[in-house]
């Protein structure tokens, strides 16, 4: 079996003013509020949420 490798994620930035559905990604991530970090496995599902609101991220892999 292969082992899928963790993303780092920080969420920089506010979600006021975003649209629900950027708001939903976040929530899908685990991200509860400004400069929590998390670690996510790197799918391809959690790949697509971190690019769609990769404006509100920051990212280390």
């Amino acid at each position: 079996m292969t082992e899928c490798k963790k993303v780092r994620v920080t969420l920089v930035k506010s979600l006021i003013g975003t649209i629900e559905s950027h708001r939903a990604c976040v929530k899908g991530l685990g991200l509860r509020r400004r400069h929590h970090t998390v670690e996510v496995l790197a799918t391809p599902e959690n790949l697509g949420m971190i690019n769609k609101v990769s404006y509100l991220l920051k990212v280390e892999f």
